[in-house]
């Protein structure tokens, strides 16, 4: 099946059932189980409002009740805002385009707020978002008809029918802050004529080499680079060290992290500080007044009221049209003056960068990034830079018959064993004791990961083992089915204990980081509430973190618990099968892993029983009867 086929039918299949999730959370739920499902703000307050862009009107609203609710409101979904007295009649469509704390904008697809919004309860909430899925088909459809054309060489390259081409004399810079590795990086980077890799393992230091090599292209091309990732987060973090490198950063789309610094990259920061935005203020106020002094007449008057109203929005419109003009501008003079532009996948096609061509793309954290997203940027670059790395966790796909179908192989994943020669890998870690890193280094990154001297042997405190695998075979701790989750409560409870007896031996000490992590959602529940109910782990809760493996990646820890839950007689292990999450789970950990599990249902698995003749080897595998 042609290449862009095959994307094209398995994005489809996932569009299908996440359109279905997201159906089946709305369609038949109460809005406080939708509230609660991080779907809809209720009840909201409007702060604010001005006119957007065209004819929309851009609304400022506050949750000022359940801040603590966890939600999915983010730059550039699809929301409406909507009234209690008719929540499916009484609504208007719109796309948020600001979200920060408890407070967000919402552009509606109107130019003034309906009469309905002034009576009665109002909420905010999510619609299916269509837009990222039709962003990712139309950059396939796109991709297959450029293909053959003599633009097309890098789309050739990366669906395996050419091969990347390298300059033989580039002069690299003299990069003294880097290692040999990252030097190495930043000058197959500077070389590549199309595409390069950089593999990171984790703890490798890749957003530093990253940094540099695009402060680098900077300089050599004089050219603009994009530099996009999946999530908003690591976008965030590129585009803040960018800038303190000294590099004009455009940042397009609102951050995650709302610091005063990543503000003032954004495009709204930056478009406010403009020469000519107080002639967008003055002629902005204009309009409102128009739109004011007609909304005073009321519909049921009669024609000459009818007209003088209709006169007035004209006008409105008219200074409006100018103000879109002025604003076209400002964005315009912004974006051409940036020497980096940086948003995730999908925001590579925001208004503002739409038809924007660029030398150089930086795909970051591209291991964890959907391969039909990745065609967007791509589609504007002449050559692709991608970072990550495919040993750690892939996107997440909805849909299983997708996953299977391949949706879940990264372009990342395909290009690094399809040209080894355009990989670079990162070969010395900052992060975690040499006894921690060898069992990921040997199973996953040919032996190759060295630890950096600082880092190499350093412990808890004297004398401790950095690695312990606790074995509970024969202590009776069978898991159990809760709901569609694994959980297995005596190895939680005895999990606790064990942190409980080592911040015992702490005290007088300083309290480290821990993170207590397991596959499973629901052994997570249980970890959390038996630490909630220590006396003893109380006193450090801010110092404890307890949740999922995915949850923690990119995280580090001094001190990393990670619970199996499965044992069994029949020697099944569930998606403790994906093996990278178990990297994920083992490289978080800087001073001290402790693993807890059954090794006679594990060892039916050869990753695992690799992992404890490993342990063995360290002096670091125990029997949990030592400890009962």
């Amino acid at each position: 099946m042609p290449y862009f086929k095959k994307l094209l039918d398995l994005l489809k299949i996932e569009r299908e059932e996440d359109r279905n999730n997201y159906l089946k959370l709305t369609e038949s739920t109460s809005i406080a189980d939708r509230r609660a499902n991080g779907l809809t703000w209720y009840p909201v307050a409007i702060r604010g409002s001005e006119p957007g862009r065209g004819d929309y009107l851009t609304v400022e609203v506050e949750r000022p009740s359940h801040q603590d609710v966890a939600h999915q409101f983010r730059f550039g979904v699809p929301a409406a805002l909507f009234s209690n007295h008719d929540p499916q009649k009484d609504r208007v469509e719109g796309t948020i385009t600001y979200q920060s704390g408890n407070r967000l904008k919402i552009t509606l697809f109107t130019e003034e707020l309906p009469d309905w919004s002034r009576d009665g309860k109002l909420g905010v909430e999510l619609l299916f978002d269509n837009n990222s899925y039709d962003e990712m088909q139309n950059a396939l459809k796109q991709a297959t008809a450029s293909k053959e054309k003599p633009e097309g060489t890098l789309i050739r390259i990366l669906t395996g029918e050419a091969s990347p081409q390298f300059f033989s004399k580039i002069t690299s810079p003299a990069l003294p802050g880097l290692n040999q590795s990252q030097q190495a990086a930043v000058h197959q980077i500077l070389s590549a004529q199309d595409l390069a890799i950089v593999h990171g393992p984790p703890g490798t230091g890749k957003t530093t080499t990253l940094v540099q090599a695009i402060k680098a292209l900077v300089a050599q091309d004089k050219q603009q680079v994009l530099v996009v990732a999946p999530s908003n987060t690591a976008v965030d973090l590129l585009s803040e060290k960018l800038s303190n490198e000294g590099l004009n950063v455009l940042r397009i789309g609102n951050p995650a992290r709302v610091s005063e610094r990543l503000m003032s990259l954004t495009l709204d920061s930056k478009m406010a500080e403009h020469s000519y935005e107080k002639d967008v203020k003055k002629l902005k106020k204009q309009a409102s007044e128009y739109k004011n002094m007609a909304h005073k007449y009321k519909r049921n008057f009669g024609k000459a009221e009818r007209d003088q109203r209709k006169a007035l929005f004209d006008e409105a419109h008219k200074i409006m049209r100018e103000v879109d003009k002025t604003e076209q501008f400002i964005t315009d003079d912004l974006v051409a003056k940036a020497q980096v532009i940086a948003a995730t996948l999908i925001g590579a096609n925001h208004y503002t960068v739409r038809d924007v061509k660029f030398n150089t793309v930086i795909i970051d954290e591209a291991g964890q990034a959907l391969e039909p997203a990745c065609w967007i940027p791509i589609l504007k670059a002449q050559k692709l830079i991608m970072a990550g790395d495919h040993m750690q966790l892939p996107p997440t796909i909805k849909s299983n018959e997708a996953a299977r179908g391949g949706l879940n192989a990264t372009l990342l994943e395909k290009c690094a064993a399809l040209y080894p020669e355009a990989v670079t890998l990162l070969d010395e870690q900052y992060r975690m004791n040499e006894t921690i890193m060898g069992f990921s280094s040997k199973e996953f990154y040919d032996g190759r990961l060295k630890a950096h001297t600082s880092v190499a042997n350093q412990l808890l405190f004297p004398g401790d083992l950095p690695f312990t695998f606790i074995d509970t075979a024969g202590c009776g701790f069978d898991e159990k089915l809760e709901g569609t989750s694994s959980v297995n409560p005596e190895e939680a409870a005895f999990l606790v204990k064990h942190l409980t007896q080592l911040a015992d031996k702490l005290v007088g000490n300083t309290f480290p980081a821990v993170a207590v992590i397991s596959p499973y959602k629901e052994q997570i529940r249980i970890l959390q509430e038996l630490v909630a109910e220590s006396e003893t782990l109380k006193s450090f809760g801010n110092k404890i973190s307890v949740n999922t493996i995915d949850s923690f990646q990119g995280q580090e820890r001094d001190v990393v618990y990670i619970s199996m839950v499965r044992s069994n007689t029949g020697g099944d292990i569930g998606f403790l099968s994906d093996i990278r999450r178990m990297n994920v789970a083992i490289t978080r950990a800087k001073k001290k892993l402790v693993m807890i599990g059954d090794s006679s249902t594990l060892c039916n698995f050869p990753f695992y029983a690799d992992l404890i003749r490993y342990a063995e080897e360290a002096g670091g595998y125990k029997s949990a009867w030592e400890f009962i």
